[in-house]
Protein backbone atom coordinates (compact mmCIF):
# COMPACT_ATOMS: atom_id res chain seq x y z
CA UNK A 1 0.00 0.00 0.00
CA UNK A 2 2.65 2.54 0.75
CA UNK A 3 6.41 2.15 1.45
CA UNK A 4 8.15 5.43 1.76
CA UNK A 5 9.77 7.93 4.15
CA UNK A 6 10.50 5.14 6.21
CA UNK A 7 7.27 4.16 7.00
CA UNK A 8 5.45 0.91 5.94
CA UNK A 9 1.49 0.68 5.86
CA UNK A 10 0.24 -2.74 4.72
CA UNK A 11 -3.67 -4.07 3.93
CA UNK A 12 -4.07 -6.72 6.55
CA UNK A 13 -7.64 -7.75 6.45
CA UNK A 14 -11.45 -6.72 6.16
CA UNK A 15 -13.40 -5.92 8.54
CA UNK A 16 -17.14 -5.99 9.04
CA UNK A 17 -19.08 -4.59 11.72
CA UNK A 18 -15.81 -4.19 13.52
CA UNK A 19 -13.94 -7.31 13.66
CA UNK A 20 -11.93 -9.64 11.09
CA UNK A 21 -14.30 -11.64 9.63
CA UNK A 22 -13.16 -15.63 8.40
CA UNK A 23 -11.97 -15.20 5.12
CA UNK A 24 -9.60 -16.06 2.12
CA UNK A 25 -7.79 -13.67 0.25
CA UNK A 26 -8.38 -13.79 -3.71
CA UNK A 27 -7.66 -11.32 -6.32
CA UNK A 28 -9.40 -8.08 -5.55
CA UNK A 29 -10.59 -8.86 -1.90
CA UNK A 30 -11.83 -11.41 0.26
CA UNK A 31 -13.96 -14.22 0.26
CA UNK A 32 -16.13 -14.73 3.43
CA UNK A 33 -16.19 -18.43 4.90
CA UNK A 34 -19.84 -17.35 5.31
CA UNK A 35 -20.38 -16.75 1.92
CA UNK A 36 -20.14 -13.14 -0.34
CA UNK A 37 -17.00 -11.37 -0.95
CA UNK A 38 -15.57 -8.19 0.52
CA UNK A 39 -13.59 -6.07 -2.70
CA UNK A 40 -11.24 -3.73 -3.00
CA UNK A 41 -11.33 -0.90 -5.53
CA UNK A 42 -8.10 0.33 -5.99
CA UNK A 43 -6.81 3.78 -7.80
CA UNK A 44 -3.42 5.57 -7.79
CA UNK A 45 -3.63 7.13 -4.47
CA UNK A 46 -7.54 5.26 -3.98
CA UNK A 47 -9.07 2.49 -1.97
CA UNK A 48 -12.73 1.64 -1.82
CA UNK A 49 -14.01 -1.26 0.06
CA UNK A 50 -17.47 -2.87 -0.48
CA UNK A 51 -18.78 -6.25 0.12
CA UNK A 52 -21.56 -8.59 -2.19
CA UNK A 53 -23.48 -11.42 -1.86
CA UNK A 54 -23.58 -11.55 1.81
CA UNK A 55 -26.93 -11.44 4.01
CA UNK A 56 -25.30 -8.54 6.56
CA UNK A 57 -26.99 -5.31 8.03
CA UNK A 58 -23.73 -3.62 8.60
CA UNK A 59 -22.99 -1.13 11.29
CA UNK A 60 -19.52 -1.13 9.47
CA UNK A 61 -17.45 -1.74 6.98
CA UNK A 62 -13.54 -1.22 6.93
CA UNK A 63 -9.79 -2.40 6.32
CA UNK A 64 -7.68 -3.00 8.86
CA UNK A 65 -3.74 -1.66 8.32
CA UNK A 66 -0.21 -2.83 9.77
CA UNK A 67 1.65 0.10 9.99
CA UNK A 68 6.24 0.67 11.27
CA UNK A 69 7.87 3.35 11.23
CA UNK A 70 5.62 6.22 12.49
CA UNK A 71 7.08 7.85 15.35
CA UNK A 72 3.39 9.52 15.39
CA UNK A 73 0.28 9.89 14.01
CA UNK A 74 -2.30 12.42 14.58
CA UNK A 75 -5.50 11.34 16.50
CA UNK A 76 -8.23 13.90 14.70
CA UNK A 77 -11.69 14.58 16.69
CA UNK A 78 -14.92 14.37 15.31
CA UNK A 79 -16.33 17.66 16.37
CA UNK A 80 -15.08 21.00 17.98
CA UNK A 81 -14.48 19.53 21.26
CA UNK A 82 -12.77 16.32 21.37
CA UNK A 83 -9.67 17.25 20.35
CA UNK A 84 -7.13 16.59 17.29
CA UNK A 85 -3.44 15.97 19.07
CA UNK A 86 -0.49 13.94 17.82
CA UNK A 87 0.21 10.30 19.63
CA UNK A 88 3.17 8.03 20.05
CA UNK A 89 1.90 4.38 18.81
CA UNK A 90 1.37 2.05 21.50
CA UNK A 91 -0.15 4.80 23.81
CA UNK A 92 -2.83 3.33 25.75
CA UNK A 93 -6.61 4.12 25.78
CA UNK A 94 -6.40 5.76 29.20
CA UNK A 95 -9.49 6.16 31.30
CA UNK A 96 -11.43 9.21 29.92
CA UNK A 97 -13.75 9.45 27.71
CA UNK A 98 -13.73 7.09 24.76
CA UNK A 99 -14.47 9.99 22.56
CA UNK A 100 -11.72 11.59 23.20
CA UNK A 101 -9.00 8.62 23.49
CA UNK A 102 -5.83 8.40 22.06
CA UNK A 103 -6.78 5.36 20.24
CA UNK A 104 -10.01 6.33 18.33
CA UNK A 105 -9.99 9.11 15.79
CA UNK A 106 -12.56 10.01 12.96
CA UNK A 107 -12.17 11.18 9.03
CA UNK A 108 -8.55 11.58 8.35
CA UNK A 109 -5.20 10.92 10.00
CA UNK A 110 -1.53 11.51 9.44
CA UNK A 111 1.54 9.76 9.93
CA UNK A 112 4.93 10.93 10.72
CA UNK A 113 8.24 8.82 10.26
CA UNK A 114 10.70 8.09 12.67
CA UNK A 115 13.66 9.75 10.76
CA UNK A 116 12.65 11.96 8.23
CA UNK A 117 10.45 14.92 7.62
CA UNK A 118 7.12 14.86 6.21
CA UNK A 119 3.84 12.59 6.56
CA UNK A 120 1.46 10.41 5.26
CA UNK A 121 -1.94 10.93 4.66
CA UNK A 122 -4.60 8.35 5.35
CA UNK A 123 -8.17 10.38 5.35
CA UNK A 124 -11.93 9.86 3.48
CA UNK A 125 -12.71 11.66 0.68
CA UNK A 126 -16.31 12.03 1.34
CA UNK A 127 -18.48 13.45 5.02
CA UNK A 128 -21.70 13.93 3.95
CA UNK A 129 -23.18 10.46 4.34
CA UNK A 130 -21.48 8.31 6.97
CA UNK A 131 -19.17 9.28 10.26
CA UNK A 132 -15.66 7.57 9.13
CA UNK A 133 -13.64 6.43 12.08
CA UNK A 134 -10.32 5.30 13.13
CA UNK A 135 -8.86 3.01 16.14
CA UNK A 136 -5.48 2.68 16.31
CA UNK A 137 -3.21 -0.28 18.62
CA UNK A 138 0.31 -1.01 18.42
CA UNK A 139 0.77 -1.60 15.10
CA UNK A 140 -2.80 -1.52 13.66
CA UNK A 141 -5.12 0.98 12.33
CA UNK A 142 -8.30 0.20 11.68
CA UNK A 143 -10.14 2.12 9.49
CA UNK A 144 -13.83 2.38 9.31
CA UNK A 145 -17.56 3.44 7.45
CA UNK A 146 -20.04 3.40 10.28
CA UNK A 147 -22.81 2.38 7.74
CA UNK A 148 -25.58 2.26 10.87
CA UNK A 149 -27.40 -0.62 9.23
CA UNK A 150 -28.83 1.65 6.48
CA UNK A 151 -28.70 -1.38 3.83
CA UNK A 152 -25.52 0.70 2.38
CA UNK A 153 -22.14 -1.83 1.10
CA UNK A 154 -19.87 0.54 0.45
CA UNK A 155 -17.57 2.18 2.27
CA UNK A 156 -16.23 6.24 1.79
CA UNK A 157 -12.93 6.33 -0.38
CA UNK A 158 -9.93 6.47 1.34
CA UNK A 159 -7.34 8.98 0.13
CA UNK A 160 -3.50 8.04 0.58
CA UNK A 161 -0.70 10.44 -0.41
CA UNK A 162 2.40 11.78 1.44
CA UNK A 163 3.78 15.22 1.63
CA UNK A 164 7.07 16.55 2.41
CA UNK A 165 5.60 18.71 5.48
CA UNK A 166 2.68 18.45 7.75
CA UNK A 167 0.99 21.09 7.73
CA UNK A 168 0.69 21.23 3.38
CA UNK A 169 -0.15 17.29 3.29
CA UNK A 170 -3.27 18.18 5.91
CA UNK A 171 -4.60 21.21 3.78
CA UNK A 172 -3.94 19.29 0.54
CA UNK A 173 -6.30 16.53 2.62
CA UNK A 174 -8.45 19.58 3.55
CA UNK A 175 -8.94 20.89 0.16
CA UNK A 176 -9.66 17.45 -1.57
CA UNK A 177 -12.57 17.35 1.32
CA UNK A 178 -14.09 20.56 -0.22
CA UNK A 179 -13.85 19.51 -3.59
CA UNK A 180 -15.63 16.35 -2.86
CA UNK A 181 -18.15 17.90 -1.06
CA UNK A 182 -22.06 18.43 -2.63
CA UNK A 183 -22.25 21.68 -1.30
CA UNK A 184 -19.01 24.32 -1.77
CA UNK A 185 -17.68 25.18 1.48
CA UNK A 186 -19.56 28.66 3.26
CA UNK A 187 -16.40 30.23 4.33
CA UNK A 188 -17.27 34.06 4.41
CA UNK A 189 -14.89 36.33 2.75
CA UNK A 190 -14.35 38.59 6.10
CA UNK A 191 -13.43 38.14 9.72
CA UNK A 192 -15.83 37.92 11.91
CA UNK A 193 -15.47 39.78 14.78
CA UNK A 194 -17.66 40.95 17.68
CA UNK A 195 -18.51 40.26 21.10
CA UNK A 196 -20.30 37.31 23.17
CA UNK A 197 -21.75 37.55 26.20
CA UNK A 198 -20.80 34.20 27.77
CA UNK A 199 -17.03 34.34 29.46
CA UNK A 200 -17.20 37.53 31.38
CA UNK A 201 -21.81 37.37 32.21
CA UNK A 202 -22.10 33.24 31.61
CA UNK A 203 -26.01 32.73 32.20
CA UNK A 204 -26.38 35.57 34.52
CA UNK A 205 -27.62 37.96 32.32
CA UNK A 206 -30.44 40.42 32.05
CA UNK A 207 -31.38 42.91 29.74
CA UNK A 208 -29.18 46.04 32.01
CA UNK A 209 -26.69 43.84 31.70
CA UNK A 210 -26.51 43.29 28.22
CA UNK A 211 -27.58 47.05 27.30
CA UNK A 212 -24.73 48.47 29.39
CA UNK A 213 -22.10 45.82 27.43
CA UNK A 214 -23.58 47.41 24.06
CA UNK A 215 -23.11 50.88 24.91
CA UNK A 216 -19.34 49.86 25.61
CA UNK A 217 -18.89 47.90 22.73
CA UNK A 218 -20.54 50.47 19.89
CA UNK A 219 -18.11 53.14 22.34
CA UNK A 220 -14.91 51.28 21.94
CA UNK A 221 -16.02 50.10 18.36
CA UNK A 222 -16.70 53.78 17.32
CA UNK A 223 -13.62 55.39 19.35
CA UNK A 224 -10.83 53.13 18.14
CA UNK A 225 -12.69 52.71 14.72
CA UNK A 226 -12.58 48.84 14.38
CA UNK A 227 -14.03 46.45 12.20
CA UNK A 228 -16.81 45.33 15.65
CA UNK A 229 -19.48 43.50 13.87
CA UNK A 230 -21.80 40.73 15.49
CA UNK A 231 -22.77 41.31 19.27
CA UNK A 232 -23.87 38.07 20.70
CA UNK A 233 -26.33 37.04 23.28
CA UNK A 234 -25.26 33.61 24.40
CA UNK A 235 -26.84 31.15 26.74
CA UNK A 236 -28.51 32.69 29.26
CA UNK A 237 -31.96 34.09 28.13
CA UNK A 238 -34.34 30.75 27.84
CA UNK A 239 -36.10 29.19 31.13
CA UNK A 240 -35.09 26.02 29.44
CA UNK A 241 -33.56 24.00 26.66
CA UNK A 242 -35.63 23.30 23.89
CA UNK A 243 -38.41 26.25 24.46
CA UNK A 244 -36.70 29.03 22.49
CA UNK A 245 -39.37 30.67 21.81
CA UNK A 246 -39.75 31.50 25.29
CA UNK A 247 -37.92 34.33 27.72
CA UNK A 248 -37.01 34.34 31.04
CA UNK A 249 -38.59 37.24 33.22
CA UNK A 250 -34.85 39.11 33.48
CA UNK A 251 -35.76 39.93 29.53
CA UNK A 252 -39.09 41.82 30.24
CA UNK A 253 -39.59 43.28 26.79
CA UNK A 254 -38.35 40.08 25.20
CA UNK A 255 -35.86 38.99 22.63
CA UNK A 256 -37.42 41.10 19.60
CA UNK A 257 -36.89 45.05 21.01
CA UNK A 258 -33.85 44.19 22.19
CA UNK A 259 -32.01 43.16 19.04
CA UNK A 260 -33.66 45.93 17.24
CA UNK A 261 -31.44 48.17 20.07
CA UNK A 262 -28.68 45.84 19.29
CA UNK A 263 -29.27 46.57 15.60
CA UNK A 264 -30.02 50.31 16.10
CA UNK A 265 -26.59 50.63 17.72
CA UNK A 266 -25.30 49.65 14.10
CA UNK A 267 -24.17 45.69 15.51
CA UNK A 268 -25.21 42.53 14.16
CA UNK A 269 -27.51 40.80 16.38
CA UNK A 270 -26.78 37.34 17.35
CA UNK A 271 -28.41 34.58 19.24
CA UNK A 272 -27.09 31.30 20.95
CA UNK A 273 -29.36 28.24 20.76
CA UNK A 274 -28.83 24.25 20.89
CA UNK A 275 -31.39 23.07 18.62
CA UNK A 276 -31.03 19.06 19.43
CA UNK A 277 -31.35 19.71 22.76
CA UNK A 278 -34.37 19.60 24.75
CA UNK A 279 -34.30 19.47 28.48
CA UNK A 280 -36.87 17.19 30.77
CA UNK A 281 -38.54 20.01 32.40
CA UNK A 282 -39.09 21.69 29.01
CA UNK A 283 -42.46 22.54 27.94
CA UNK A 284 -41.87 20.90 24.43
CA UNK A 285 -40.91 18.29 26.89
CA UNK A 286 -43.72 17.47 28.61
CA UNK A 287 -45.81 18.20 25.53
CA UNK A 288 -44.28 16.28 23.16
CA UNK A 289 -42.09 13.44 24.39
CA UNK A 290 -42.92 11.80 21.16
CA UNK A 291 -40.69 14.08 19.57
CA UNK A 292 -37.68 13.03 21.33
CA UNK A 293 -35.15 10.11 20.35
CA UNK A 294 -35.67 7.14 21.92
CA UNK A 295 -33.62 5.03 24.01
CA UNK A 296 -33.02 1.87 21.71
CA UNK A 297 -32.99 -0.39 24.74
CA UNK A 298 -35.88 1.06 27.02
CA UNK A 299 -38.09 2.98 24.43
CA UNK A 300 -37.52 5.50 26.94
CA UNK A 301 -36.61 9.13 26.06
CA UNK A 302 -32.51 8.60 25.63
CA UNK A 303 -30.65 10.34 27.87
CA UNK A 304 -27.87 12.66 26.64
CA UNK A 305 -26.30 14.67 29.52
CA UNK A 306 -27.51 14.13 33.32
CA UNK A 307 -27.60 16.92 36.56
CA UNK A 308 -28.85 15.00 39.20
CA UNK A 309 -26.61 16.40 41.86
CA UNK A 310 -26.50 20.12 43.23
CA UNK A 311 -25.39 21.58 40.11
CA UNK A 312 -27.94 22.02 37.57
CA UNK A 313 -26.50 24.85 34.80
CA UNK A 314 -28.67 27.34 35.72
CA UNK A 315 -31.99 25.33 34.27
CA UNK A 316 -33.85 22.99 36.13
CA UNK A 317 -33.48 20.14 33.93
CA UNK A 318 -32.31 16.91 35.32
CA UNK A 319 -31.75 15.40 32.06
CA UNK A 320 -31.39 16.46 28.60
CA UNK A 321 -32.79 14.46 25.65
CA UNK A 322 -31.97 14.97 21.53
CA UNK A 323 -35.01 16.83 19.34
CA UNK A 324 -36.26 13.90 17.15
CA UNK A 325 -35.57 15.67 13.79
CA UNK A 326 -36.77 13.03 11.44
CA UNK A 327 -40.29 13.47 13.28
CA UNK A 328 -41.93 15.52 10.91
CA UNK A 329 -44.25 17.57 13.70
CA UNK A 330 -40.05 18.34 15.50
CA UNK A 331 -39.09 19.55 12.15
CA UNK A 332 -42.01 21.82 11.67
CA UNK A 333 -41.41 23.11 15.21
CA UNK A 334 -37.62 24.23 15.05
CA UNK A 335 -38.11 25.28 11.78
CA UNK A 336 -40.70 27.76 13.36
CA UNK A 337 -38.18 28.73 15.98
CA UNK A 338 -35.40 30.16 13.27
CA UNK A 339 -37.82 31.54 11.06
CA UNK A 340 -39.26 33.89 13.81
CA UNK A 341 -35.83 34.37 14.87
CA UNK A 342 -35.03 35.51 11.40
CA UNK A 343 -38.02 36.80 10.30
CA UNK A 344 -39.91 38.83 13.62
CA UNK A 345 -36.99 38.99 15.68
CA UNK A 346 -33.99 39.99 13.29
CA UNK A 347 -31.44 37.34 14.09
CA UNK A 348 -28.54 37.69 12.05
CA UNK A 349 -25.86 35.19 13.75
CA UNK A 350 -26.44 32.23 14.84
CA UNK A 351 -24.18 30.17 17.12
CA UNK A 352 -25.37 26.75 17.16
CA UNK A 353 -24.11 24.86 20.66
CA UNK A 354 -24.02 21.04 21.52
CA UNK A 355 -24.55 20.39 17.69
CA UNK A 356 -22.54 17.02 18.45
CA UNK A 357 -26.04 15.32 20.07
CA UNK A 358 -27.44 14.99 16.49
CA UNK A 359 -24.40 12.75 15.48
CA UNK A 360 -23.17 10.32 18.13
CA UNK A 361 -25.64 7.64 18.18
CA UNK A 362 -25.70 4.73 16.04
CA UNK A 363 -29.01 2.13 16.06
CA UNK A 364 -27.52 0.05 18.85
CA UNK A 365 -28.04 3.20 21.59
CA UNK A 366 -31.21 5.89 19.62
CA UNK A 367 -34.66 5.06 18.04
CA UNK A 368 -35.16 7.55 15.15
CA UNK A 369 -39.03 8.52 14.71
CA UNK A 370 -37.98 7.71 10.59
CA UNK A 371 -35.14 4.00 10.26
CA UNK A 372 -32.47 3.77 8.54
CA UNK A 373 -31.14 6.77 8.23
CA UNK A 374 -27.04 7.52 9.11
CA UNK A 375 -26.42 9.62 11.69
CA UNK A 376 -25.08 11.93 9.32
CA UNK A 377 -27.59 12.04 7.64
CA UNK A 378 -30.18 12.65 10.53
CA UNK A 379 -27.48 15.53 11.32
CA UNK A 380 -27.27 16.94 7.93
CA UNK A 381 -31.42 17.09 8.00
CA UNK A 382 -30.89 19.76 10.99
CA UNK A 383 -27.70 21.80 9.04
CA UNK A 384 -30.24 22.32 5.74
CA UNK A 385 -32.91 22.61 7.44
CA UNK A 386 -31.00 25.67 9.68
CA UNK A 387 -29.06 27.20 6.53
CA UNK A 388 -32.71 27.35 5.14
CA UNK A 389 -34.43 29.30 7.41
CA UNK A 390 -31.70 31.50 7.94
CA UNK A 391 -30.80 31.82 4.64
CA UNK A 392 -27.83 32.33 2.69
CA UNK A 393 -26.63 35.84 3.77
CA UNK A 394 -27.09 35.17 7.85
CA UNK A 395 -23.69 33.92 9.65
CA UNK A 396 -23.71 30.75 11.63
CA UNK A 397 -21.18 29.97 13.82
CA UNK A 398 -21.08 25.87 14.69
CA UNK A 399 -19.89 24.85 18.29
CA UNK A 400 -19.78 21.15 20.03
CA UNK A 401 -20.18 20.60 16.18
CA UNK A 402 -19.21 17.59 13.69
CA UNK A 403 -16.22 19.47 12.18
CA UNK A 404 -16.47 17.58 8.85
CA UNK A 405 -20.40 17.03 8.00
CA UNK A 406 -20.82 20.81 8.33
CA UNK A 407 -19.02 21.62 5.23
CA UNK A 408 -21.08 23.44 3.18
CA UNK A 409 -23.36 24.89 6.43
CA UNK A 410 -21.77 26.49 8.54
CA UNK A 411 -19.62 29.54 8.18
CA UNK A 412 -17.21 29.16 10.80
CA UNK A 413 -16.33 26.80 13.72
CA UNK A 414 -14.77 26.09 16.91
CA UNK A 415 -11.87 24.22 16.50
CA UNK A 416 -11.44 23.85 20.36
CA UNK A 417 -13.21 23.37 24.47
CA UNK A 418 -14.59 26.83 25.27
CA UNK A 419 -11.27 29.01 26.76
CA UNK A 420 -11.16 29.16 30.25
CA UNK A 421 -9.28 31.42 32.77
CA UNK A 422 -6.23 28.83 33.78
CA UNK A 423 -3.03 27.85 31.12
CA UNK A 424 -3.54 24.08 31.85
CA UNK A 425 -6.85 21.92 32.45
CA UNK A 426 -10.11 21.55 30.49
CA UNK A 427 -11.32 24.56 29.99
CA UNK A 428 -8.16 26.43 29.57
CA UNK A 429 -5.30 27.82 27.27
CA UNK A 430 -4.68 24.63 26.21
CA UNK A 431 -6.45 23.34 23.79
CA UNK A 432 -6.33 26.75 22.22
CA UNK A 433 -2.98 25.92 21.70
CA UNK A 434 -3.18 22.54 20.49
CA UNK A 435 -6.33 22.12 18.60
CA UNK A 436 -5.86 25.52 16.81
CA UNK A 437 -2.77 24.24 15.13
CA UNK A 438 -3.69 20.51 14.34
CA UNK A 439 -7.16 21.61 12.94
CA UNK A 440 -5.36 25.10 10.81
CA UNK A 441 -5.01 22.75 7.74
CA UNK A 442 -9.42 23.36 7.24
CA UNK A 443 -9.51 27.06 8.22
CA UNK A 444 -10.71 29.37 5.33
CA UNK A 445 -10.32 26.08 3.41
CA UNK A 446 -13.81 24.10 4.95
CA UNK A 447 -14.77 27.55 7.41
CA UNK A 448 -13.85 30.03 9.40
CA UNK A 449 -12.00 28.74 12.35
CA UNK A 450 -13.04 30.16 15.48
CA UNK A 451 -10.58 29.49 18.48
CA UNK A 452 -12.95 30.88 21.05
CA UNK A 453 -13.49 34.59 22.74
CA UNK A 454 -10.19 36.05 23.91
CA UNK A 455 -10.02 37.08 27.77
CA UNK A 456 -8.97 40.91 27.85
CA UNK A 457 -9.90 41.69 31.88
CA UNK A 458 -7.24 42.43 34.30
CA UNK A 459 -8.75 39.79 37.35
CA UNK A 460 -10.54 37.18 38.12
CA UNK A 461 -8.60 34.79 35.87
CA UNK A 462 -5.72 32.91 36.94
CA UNK A 463 -3.50 34.35 34.06
CA UNK A 464 -0.76 36.66 34.11
CA UNK A 465 -0.01 39.77 31.84
CA UNK A 466 2.14 38.15 29.82
CA UNK A 467 -0.07 34.85 29.43
CA UNK A 468 -3.07 36.91 28.62
CA UNK A 469 -0.97 39.17 25.84
CA UNK A 470 0.44 36.07 24.25
CA UNK A 471 -3.05 33.96 24.16
CA UNK A 472 -4.81 37.30 22.55
CA UNK A 473 -1.83 37.99 20.14
CA UNK A 474 -1.86 34.11 19.04
CA UNK A 475 -5.52 33.83 18.51
CA UNK A 476 -5.66 37.28 16.60
CA UNK A 477 -2.58 35.66 14.17
CA UNK A 478 -4.47 33.11 13.58
CA UNK A 479 -7.07 34.89 11.27
CA UNK A 480 -10.29 33.53 12.57
CA UNK A 481 -13.01 34.49 14.42
CA UNK A 482 -12.02 37.36 16.69
CA UNK A 483 -14.21 38.12 19.97
CA UNK A 484 -14.26 38.89 23.21
CA UNK A 485 -16.91 38.82 26.09
CA UNK A 486 -15.04 41.00 28.40
CA UNK A 487 -16.74 44.59 29.12
CA UNK A 488 -14.89 46.83 26.62
CA UNK A 489 -15.16 49.99 29.04
CA UNK A 490 -13.34 48.64 31.69
CA UNK A 491 -10.66 47.51 30.15
CA UNK A 492 -7.36 48.90 30.71
CA UNK A 493 -5.55 51.53 28.19
CA UNK A 494 -3.08 48.43 27.43
CA UNK A 495 -6.06 45.71 26.72
CA UNK A 496 -8.05 48.14 24.94
CA UNK A 497 -4.98 48.87 22.61
CA UNK A 498 -4.11 45.26 22.68
CA UNK A 499 -7.71 44.69 21.27
CA UNK A 500 -8.29 47.36 18.42
CA UNK A 501 -4.92 46.69 17.20
CA UNK A 502 -5.72 42.81 16.32
CA UNK A 503 -9.16 43.87 15.30
CA UNK A 504 -7.20 45.94 12.92
CA UNK A 505 -4.48 43.82 11.89
CA UNK A 506 -5.46 42.37 8.48
CA UNK A 507 -4.55 38.76 8.70
CA UNK A 508 -4.93 37.28 5.21
CA UNK A 509 -2.95 33.52 5.72
CA UNK A 510 -1.52 31.43 9.21
CA UNK A 511 0.85 28.62 8.74
CA UNK A 512 2.60 26.28 11.74
CA UNK A 513 5.44 25.04 9.54
CA UNK A 514 6.74 22.60 12.76
CA UNK A 515 3.61 20.68 13.13
CA UNK A 516 4.41 17.52 14.62
CA UNK A 517 7.31 18.59 16.63
CA UNK A 518 6.57 18.03 20.52
CA UNK A 519 9.33 19.59 21.51
CA UNK A 520 9.82 22.88 19.37
CA UNK A 521 8.34 26.14 20.69
CA UNK A 522 5.00 26.28 17.89
CA UNK A 523 5.85 28.45 15.53
CA UNK A 524 3.48 31.03 13.56
CA UNK A 525 4.27 32.11 10.27
CA UNK A 526 1.21 34.76 9.65
CA UNK A 527 0.85 36.70 6.22
CA UNK A 528 -1.36 39.83 5.88
CA UNK A 529 -3.19 41.18 3.32
CA UNK A 530 -0.28 43.82 2.20
CA UNK A 531 1.58 41.17 1.32
CA UNK A 532 3.99 41.91 4.39
CA UNK A 533 4.82 37.88 6.69
CA UNK A 534 6.05 37.65 9.57
CA UNK A 535 7.17 34.07 11.88
CA UNK A 536 6.75 34.26 15.91
CA UNK A 537 7.89 31.88 18.53
CA UNK A 538 5.20 31.03 21.19
CA UNK A 539 6.00 28.68 24.16
CA UNK A 540 3.06 26.59 25.09
CA UNK A 541 4.49 25.55 28.46
CA UNK A 542 3.24 28.99 29.85
CA UNK A 543 6.70 29.05 31.84
CA UNK A 544 9.47 31.37 31.05
CA UNK A 545 12.19 30.18 28.99
CA UNK A 546 14.99 31.28 26.98
CA UNK A 547 13.06 32.15 23.92
CA UNK A 548 11.16 33.63 24.24
CA UNK A 549 8.88 34.28 27.99
CA UNK A 550 5.29 32.90 27.35
CA UNK A 551 4.96 34.23 23.82
CA UNK A 552 6.07 36.14 21.28
CA UNK A 553 9.24 37.20 18.85
CA UNK A 554 9.37 38.29 15.72
CA UNK A 555 11.83 36.30 13.50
Amino acid sequence: MYAERGLKVDILAPLINGEVPRHRTVDGGWELEGGGRVLLDVQPGRYTVRIEGADHSLDSLGLRLNYAGARLYLRNGYHSWDGSFFVAPGTAAGDGPPGKAPTLGFAMTALLPEQREGALILGFERHDRFQTRFRYADDTIDIETLLDRTGATEGETLLVFDGDEVEPALRRWSRAVAAASPLAPHVPEKRITGWCSWYNLYAAIDEAAILDHLVAARDFRDTNQVPLDVFLIDDGFTPEMGDWLDVKPQFPRGMKPLLATVAAAGFRPGLWIAPFMVGNRSKLAQAHPDWLVKDATTGDPLVQMRFYGEFRWHKRSEEYHILDITHPDAEAYIRHVFRTWVRDWGVRYFKTDFMLFGSEHGPDTACWHTPELSRVAIWRRMAALIREEIGADSLWLGCGCPLWASVGYVDAMRIGRDIGISWHGEYSAESLLRDQVTRNHAADVLWQADPDCILLRDRYHELSDEQVNSLAQFAANAGGVLMTSDHLGQLSAARQKLFAEALRDDVTGCEYPRLGNAKALIEQCVRRADGSAQSFAFNPTGRNGTVPPYGYRSA
